[in-house]
């Protein structure tokens, strides 16, 4: 991102001031306009069906893996998208038609060593290329695959969206609200303890709000909605660091408002696996007792 353009006051500061102060204005009315339009899609398409939903996950992972190999590689990245976004969509369509079935995530990995062996032979680094497939892939599988758990699937989704933007919502707010000590400075000079609190406060509560209107158990459906945070918040602090690795603000700029797609769902790639595991392998229920 270039600087803002400074313009003498007699002091050298306060124009600059207020350029950013303008420019963080016109930030909010775009970010949470495109923020209500891609909730509105993700919700829209979960209850439509798994088929749609896989379809609107890969449109934002095919997205979100141009950033990933643009970010690792920024020079020539052609193949390691080709390969990366592939398996996915490939991923995606075998766990709309088998959902129980595992093998799906071993086209993820067989994605994963083609990434790696092209950008090898073009002299990339060959581990990050490789793992875009994983990192971005095995969520967008997961997130389907809970869809198609049961017949409770959609609920499912959705109250895991709901973690997902109250986490993002309340640390965003909280944090600019009460600011105060910086959670991480090394990976996040912007991130807060005040919005780290905040982003587990809120999805605690909506979760809990969630579940109690379906009829839940709406206390443990706080405990999860407070652990799925967590892992929202590692996802967050786990992009910062690569863009801080790689000398990046952002991933994009696709999305006005929020930067690129990977800055939009980068919670999403961590809490999506926490929850699958939890669903799929422990066998949690997660609507704690609801029957919608």
């Amino acid at each position: 991102m270039s600087a803002a353009p400074k313009v003498s006051d007699g002091t050298g500061l306060t124009a600059v001031k207020h350029l950013d102060s303008s420019g963080a204005k016109m930030e909010w009315p775009a970010r949470a306009l495109f923020a209500v339009l891609l909730g509105g899609a993700a919700v829209a398409s979960t209850i439509a069906g798994a088929p749609y939903l896989a379809g609107f996950i890969a449109l934002i992972t095919l997205a979100a893996v141009r950033e990933w190999h643009r970010m690792v590689s920024p020079k020539r990245y052609f193949w390691e998208s080709v390969f990366t976004g592939a398996a996915i969509a490939a991923g995606l369509a075998a766990i709309v038609i088998w959902p129980h079935a595992l093998w799906p995530f071993g086209i993820l990995a067989v994605g994963s060593i083609a990434a790696a062996l092209a950008a090898f032979v073009r002299g990339a680094p060959p581990l990050s290329n490789g793992a875009g497939a994983l990192y971005i892939g095995v969520p967008a599988l997961c997130v389907v695959a809970l869809r198609s758990h049961s017949a409770q699937g959609a609920w499912i989704v959705l109250g895991i969206f709901i973690v997902i933007w109250a986490a993002d919502t309340g640390a965003l707010v909280t944090g600019r609200v009460f600011g105060g000590p910086k959670l991480v400075p090394m990976l996040s000079p912007n991130k807060t303890w005040a919005g780290f609190l905040g982003g587990l406060v809120l999805p605690a509560a909506g979760l809990s709000l969630y579940v109690t209107l379906l009829h839940g158990v709406g206390w443990q459906a706080a405990i999860l909605g407070a652990v799925l945070a967590l892992a929202a918040h590692a996802g967050d602090l786990f992009e910062s660091w690569i863009k801080r690795r790689v000398g990046r603000k952002n991933s994009g700029s696709l999305i006005p408002g929020h930067g690129g797609v990977l800055d939009r769902i980068d919670s999403t790639l961590f809490v999506a696996p926490a929850a699958a595991v939890l669903v799929l392998v422990f066998g949690l229920d997660p609507l704690f007792g609801a029957h919608p």
